[in-house]
């Protein structure tokens, strides 16, 4: 047995610096990919974790929104029935099967698909989304290829499907009608290419990816597999163009998807059809958004407001010809100068969301609706909230999407508040579906009804003046075709009302948007924090993670050979001191930054907190990343540990340790390494890492917490 002679190195500055220097953070030189998760991991991950957290990808059941039995809010898409009005608008909250989960526990019952494109291969800069304020962002498209988007979004149609079935959730009746929509861009050519028409044709008909997932159903979920997943997840498909796509080509990719693909199609506009003079009298005069720039060749490069215009009336001319539907989406992001020093210096312009956008987009909405009147479908994204989501609704917009508050604090379970808002307003009003809720919402109803039943000898004008007092039924009063006029005309008499509303509306001011989250004035570490845990929701791809590492004390210790026995130089221990420790799964890290906002403290957890990585082939690509890699078989579990770029391995067998790094390999019994220890050495080994690798083992396998990790650890077994 090898003898010890302990250095006693007392409480020196150096000791301190030695404790502090395993608590810096890991290093990152390497940006990682998204990565898909496989199928049957996912089915395990959401059952196991409704078991022992009543949760589901971190999103708790007091979070979801199951619908309310009491009223209809149901909708028509496409001459589809959606269970509500709310959707993910095609972004990150809908770019991987469990972001599109989410979504739909959420309430969200009209799911555009993130955009998908023929350049499959981006290198978006990082970071990527600046919601510090009003919202920024400088991503494109789906960040997958094409074929993995189309398996991603096959296995979030299949996993709702299954939680449907599984008779765990309190779906209230008829909640649980959904409808996707894809979003495909950006030009004629690539939407023409054989891998974008092989994505939308898997979409239509996914038997053949529906058949695959359904083998790598786990066998104790095997009654899943005789569920009836629907066929065809989409007929529909909203139009993504890039600002400057010429008009002409507009017209000409929505005509082909029309006639070749026979798809209900929606155009996404741009804002910049309000007309520069227009925009910026709203961004600077109104709103006071003075240090937001629009460049001007932003209106140059646009479709004009002639030329839309011109456009929609064709393309609705040939979907009604076709039997098809056609609509509008108000509206995309706004180009802006990128003023902010967030984003790389390279990126010379930015993507503008949030509360500004929300007005340009009223007044678009107000706009086209002077000119249309209620012949054009109008979906909407812009700004979205607790607070005007109703009014949205209320202007007869469908779907009403989402994409910017939910990458604020509390992430997907923001959505409960729409719901809580809107059956609130509804229940006042003494309403039970979203058309009366229309009619009734701005104090509309009366004036809407003269102008579609002028006639004061119609005898259905009295009987719907009475029910407008409440208490009756205002569909029963109307009938069905009178109700639909009534509804256009509180639509459009609404939307003016609001655009006015809305603009003048101090919550949309800079004032009140320009004050970023709070931060303490510390940096964060590999260690310890203020576990505030905001980080955990604010991520969409449910990437950052809890360790259930508890308080204690891990061990300093270097042993050195020396004269034919080992030495240990022990220094003072780190302390953990938190509830837990905060984690990140690297496959679902798209290294946005949003957690790095909202975090109190600075530097970001996806860059500082401990990375795990899904397979040694990723751990050895990202070879400038530094994290961990756990591994399972049955004699031994493996640790894969780099610290500054240094790689360490620890395999546990049978209550033994072979630890390794560049320049030792030792080994030990794990309860008495220090008297148990054999190997070669050159030089000093630092058993702190040891402890540290040792510790996060047990976080993930050994506390019973769900989590990716350790299940795709516990599928090598």
């Amino acid at each position: 047995m090898p003898s010890f002679s302990p250095i006693d190195c007392g409480n020196s500055s150096s000791e301190q610096e030695i404790s502090s220097y395993y608590r810096l953070p890991l290093k990152i030189n390497t940006m990682t990919e998204l990565q898909p998760y496989p199928f049957g991991l996912l089915v395990e991950r959401i059952f196991d974790e409704l078991d022992n957290a009543d949760a589901i990808f971190s999103l708790p059941r007091k979070k979801f929104f199951l619908g309310d039995p009491g009223r209809d809010l149901s909708i028509s898409f496409h001459r589809q029935r959606a269970s509500s009005p709310l959707g993910p608008a095609s972004g990150p909250q809908t770019q991987m099967a469990q972001n599109i989960v989410l979504s739909w526990l959420g309430g969200c019952r009209i799911i555009e698909f993130k955009t998908v494109q023929i350049l499959d291969e981006l290198k978006i800069p990082r970071p990527c989304i600046d919601m510090a304020t009003v919202g920024y962002n400088i991503e494109w498209s789906q960040e997958l290829k094409l074929e993995q988007s189309l398996h991603e979004y096959v296995k979030g149609m299949m996993l709702i499907e299954i939680l449907k079935a599984s008779g765990r959730l309190d779906l209230s009746p008829g909640f649980g009608d959904v409808i996707y929509d894809m979003s495909v861009g950006y030009d004629l050519k690539g939407i023409k290419s054989k891998p974008v028409q092989s994505f939308i044709k898997g979409i239509i008909d996914a038997r053949q990816t529906i058949d695959h997932y359904k083998k790598e159903i786990p066998e104790r979920f095997s009654h899943f597999r005789l569920i009836d997943f629907p066929p065809s997840i989409s007929n529909s498909l909203t139009l993504s163009t890039f600002h400057g796509c010429p008009p002409d080509e507009i017209e000409q990719i929505v005509d082909y998807l029309l006639n070749h693909n026979q798809l209900n199609c929606v155009i996404k506009l741009n804002p910049t059809l309000l007309g520069e003079e227009q925009v910026n009298h709203l961004l600077h005069q109104q709103l006071g958004y003075g240090d937001i720039k629009v460049p001007t060749t932003a209106f140059e490069g646009d479709a004009t407001w002639s030329q839309t215009k011109a456009f929609i009336e064709r393309l609705q001319t040939t979907a009604e010809g076709l039997g098809l539907g056609f609509g509008i989406k108000v509206c995309n992001t706004l180009i802006v100068e990128n003023h902010r020093d967030f984003f790389p210096a390279s990126e010379k312009v930015m993507y503008l969301s949030g509360a500004p956008l929300h007005v340009l987009a009223v007044n678009l909405v107000e706009k086209i609706r002077h000119h249309f009147k209620d012949r054009i479908p109008i979906s909407f994204s812009a700004g979205i909230d607790h607070i005007n989501f109703s009014k949205s609704v209320a202007l007869g917009l469908v779907p009403v999407t989402t994409c910017s508050d939910l990458l604020k604090t509390g992430g997907y379970s923001r959505t409960s508040r729409y719901f809580s808002r809107l059956q609130k307003e509804m229940k006042q009003l003494e309403v039970d579906d979203i058309d009366e809720f229309i009619i009734k919402a701005f104090g509309k109803g009366k004036q809407a009804l003269k102008q579609c039943c002028p006639e004061a000898v119609d005898p259905r004008l009295a009987a719907c003046l009475k029910a407008l007092g409440g208490g009756q039924s205002l569909r029963l009063a109307a009938g069905e075709a009178l109700l639909s006029n009534w509804v256009s005309e509180a639509k459009l008499l609404n939307t003016h009302s609001y655009a006015i509303e809305t603009t003048s509306d101090p919550r949309y001011n800079a004032g009140n948007n320009s004050k970023p989250p709070h931060k303490v004035g510390s940096s964060l570490e590999l260690f310890d924090c203020l576990t505030c845990d905001k980080c955990i929701p604010v991520c969409p791809n449910d990437a950052n993670i809890i360790l259930a590492i508890p308080s204690v004390a891990l061990p300093v210790q270097h042993l050195t050979w020396k004269g034919g026995s080992w030495l240990v130089e022990e220094h003072e221990p780190i302390q953990l001191k938190m509830k837990h420790q905060i984690g990140n799964f690297t496959d679902f890290c798209n290294e946005c930054g949003n957690c790095d906002v909202f975090c109190p403290e600075d530097d970001g957890p996806y860059l500082i907190k401990p990375r795990f990585f899904s397979s040694l082939e990723n751990f050895n690509r990202y070879s400038g990343t530094d994290g961990f890699l756990i591994l399972r078989s049955e004699i031994s579990t493996i640790i894969h540990g780099r610290f500054n770029s240094i790689d360490y391995k620890v395999v546990v067998s049978d209550g033994k340790v072979i630890y390794s790094g560049p320049t030792f390999s030792i080994n030990f019994q794990c309860d008495d390494p220090l008297q148990t220890v054999k190997g070669e050495a050159e030089g000093s080994v630092d058993l702190t890492y040891y402890e540290i690798m040792t510790a996060i083992r047990q976080a993930v396998l050994d506390t019973g917490k769900i989590n990716y990790i350790s299940a795709l650890a516990n599928q090598q077994r």
